[in-house]
Order: C-alpha cells, then sequence, then structure tokens
C-alpha cells in the first residue's frame, strides 16, 4: 500500500514517526512518502517536503505570508497527485491539513486524521469539515469520544502515543548523577524550563522564568531547548547570562527535575506522564483585557493543560496572560518544591491520568486500523 502523511510541526513529526514504524511493521510492502520532519524520515518515510517549510504560526503572520501560504498548498497538492497514494494520514496541524483533507477527499482518497484537532476547545464549526472529508478520526483523549460522536464523525479511540514516546525514550534508567556528568551540569538539584516551541511565547515566558534564579539560588535553573530555536535566539531574548540549554532531550531533564515551569501545550502531558510537579504558563500579550475576551469569544473549555482537561478539575496550577506574573510563579513554584504535602496531591492525580489514558500501543492500534480499512475497501 501507498500512505502519503502530512506532518506541520515538531510533536507531530514525533508520533508520525511511531505511527509510520507500526505501518512498516504491519504492512511489510508500504510505501510511504510525504510532508514531515528528521523523525518521520528516520522512521523510513521519504521526505518530500520539510514541515518547517509549511509552518506558520499567528494571526498577523498568516496576512504577511498569504501568498507563501498558497504555494505551499499547491507544492503539497501537487506532492499529493503524483504520490497517488491509497491512503493519506494527516497528522494534527488542523488550520492547513483540513484544507487538505478536503483537497484529498474530492479527488476520492481515503483521509485518516490521526490526534484530531481540539476544535472542542476552539473554532467548534471546524467539526463540519472533519466530518465531510476524512473517512476516520483517531482520538487520543477520552474525553473527546462524546464531543465527536455526537456530531456524527467517525472515530475511534485508540490511547495516547506520548504513552508510546515517554516508554521508548532514551535514558530512560539514567541517574541524576549520570544525567548531570553527561551534560556538564552543577551538582544542584533542578528546575526545568520548558518554554515552548514558538518564538513568540518563549519571548513572553522566558524572561519571567529566569527571574526566578535569583529567589531559589539552591536550584539550577535549565531549559530545554528546541532545535529550531538556537542559542542565538535564547540570547536575544534573555541577554548573554543564558541558563544551560539542553537540546533534544526534554525528557532526561523532566524525569531529573525536581518542578517544571511548562507553556501549555502538549508539554504539560508529558511532564504529567513523566511524574514531576508543574507550572502551566501561557501568555500572549494583551494583559487582562484580551485575556477576557480570549475567554468569552475562543475558548470552549474551563481549562487550557490538557492535564486538567483530562480530570476535568484544576490538578495543575495554570498562569495564564495576567495572572503570569513572578510574584504568582514564586509562590507556586515554592509550593511545589517545598510542601510535601501538596506534591503527593499532584502525583496521586497524574496516577489517574495515566489510568484514564490507558496503556501503550496507540501506534500500534491505529496502523491495524488504518490497514484494515484499506483491506475492506
Amino acid at each position: 500500500m501507498r500512505y502519503f502523511f502530512i506532518i506541520g510541526e515538531r510533536s507531530g513529526d514525533l508520533h508520525a514517526s511511531n505511527l509510520i514504524k507500526a505501518i512498516k511493521a504491519k504492512d511489510k510492502e508500504a510505501q510511504i512518502e510525504g510532508i514531515g520532519g528528521e523523525l518521520s524520515q528516520a522512521a523510513g518515510m521519504h521526505l518530500i517536503h520539510h514541515y518547517k517549510d509549511l509552518s506558520i504560526m499567528g494571526f498577523v503572520k498568516v496576512l504577511f505570508h498569504l501568498r507563501s501560504i498558497k504555494k505551499n498548498f499547491r507544492r503539497c497538492q501537487t506532492a499529493l497527485l503524483k504520490s497517488n497514494p491509497d491512503a493519506v494520514v494527516l497528522v494534527d496541524f488542523p488550520g492547513f491539513n483540513l484544507r487538505m483533507a478536503q483537497f484529498a477527499k474530492s479527488h476520492h482518497y481515503k483521509v485518516f486524521y490521526y490526534i484530531a484537532p481540539k476544535v472542542w476547545a476552539s473554532r467548534e464549526k471546524r467539526v463540519h469539515k472533519i466530518k465531510a472529508y476524512t473517512d476516520k478520526v483517531f482520538t487520543i483523549f477520552p474525553f473527546e469520544n462524546a464531543f465527536f460522536q455526537e456530531r456524527g464523525v467517525a472515530i475511534e479511540y485508540v490511547g495516547n502515543p506520548l504513552l508510546d514516546a515517554i516508554a521508548d525514550r532514551p535514558y530512560k534508567d539514567e541517574s541524576r548523577d549520570d544525567f548531570i556528568q553527561r551534560h556538564h551540569l552543577a551538582d544542584k538539584p533542578i528546575v526545568a524550563l520548558l518554554a515552548g516551541s514558538r518564538k513568540q511565547e518563549v519571548k513572553k515566558l522566558l524572561p519571567k522564568f529566569l527571574a526566578l534564579q535569583s529567589l531559589f539560588p539552591q536550584y539550577q535553573f535549565v531549559l530545554a531547548g528546541v532545535d529550531n530555536l538556537g542559542s542565538a535566539f535564547y540570547r536575544s531574548v534573555v541577554g548573554t547570562e543564558l541558563p544551560p540549554i539542553i537540546y533534544n532531550d526534554t525528557y532526561s531533564v523532566l524525569q531529573q527535575a525536581e518542578a517544571a515551569l511548562v507553556a501549555s501545550g502538549t508539554a504539560t502531558l508529558e511532564t504529567a506522564l513523566l511524574k514531576i510537579p508543574q507550572i502551566v504558563c501561557y501568555d500572549v500579550g494583551g494583559g487582562q483585557f484580551f485575556y477576557k475576551l480570549y475567554e468569552r469569544f475562543l475558548i470552549k473549555v474551563k481549562y487550557v493543560s490538557l492535564v486538567n482537561l483530562i480530570m476535568d478539575r484544576m490538578v495543575v496550577k495554570e498562569l495564564l496572560q495576567h495572572h503570569f506574573t513572578l510574584k504568582n510563579l514564586q509562590e507556586e513554584l515554592h509550593l511545589l518544591l517545598h510542601d510535601q504535602v501538596y506534591r503527593k496531591r499532584i502525583m496521586t492525580d497524574y496516577e489517574s491520568i495515566i489510568k484514564r489514558l490507558g496503556g501503550e500501543g496507540a501506534s500500534a492500534k491505529t496502523a491495524h486500523s488504518i490497514i484494515e480499512s484499506l483491506h475492506q475497501n
């Protein structure tokens, strides 16, 4: 069978790479190509274009790059038609992929959506496109199922692929001493900094993260860097005094940390699955006024972090917009580091989250379902 993947960002590349491995294990003659990154390429996908060429985030940036976006769509459409696959597999990245789903379905291709768009949180009208232009959607959070089923979308809950990624992570049995030696760190307890993968969120979050260093001198703050943002960019944000930066080893940084400051997104769930107390942070500017508009007209859920959404209650503190202050960060981090009862409660909730997500094997279940659907067709 021939498979065409469209992956639009780093986290999708990770999950797609595991799905590609699972497909190749079940379909020995699988031919896989598409748009992705280094991880999907290493898993055996022929890379036609890199996802970095497609990723333009933010409303203002989109306005200034409309010509580039249209060009990217045409490139992707041409590559898809040339591939002429048995299955089109879309991975997250809804702004781009829902348009590609419409194009693919208009040319009578089977369309599978892995990691359903979070339309339950915002932009609910997109669910009509999902229903019209996909053959099956694979959900990864249990609370998504009722939402999609009520709206007539063909779904299958396969579990969360982060469980697979974390179970297969390198250095998972590494000791703290070995980690410190491998990365040439000081022999001090660690606070992990996950400031996001996009420039605009790093610019908002990282300076306040680092302002905490002088308030917690007995700890070392270690930044889990992303490779698309080099040290020159980080230096431009915070000046020449950079903390230790460790690239492409986020899970190791987390598992050795006492606590973590985390940009809202997938990383909040990764931090929970690795059982590290955390503060969830988010600030796009505009202060309280913008937050109220955002809350009233865009967001349809009570929480922004996946950790709290899964449990449907506050498990970890969310410091959003005007609540994201140095004083609030200091108070919450002090609790995480020094209040053992508070830490224990968070750990107990983390265990409940892991149980709710089910076991490992999301990639294998998704691969099996796609292949079975193709054979039935």
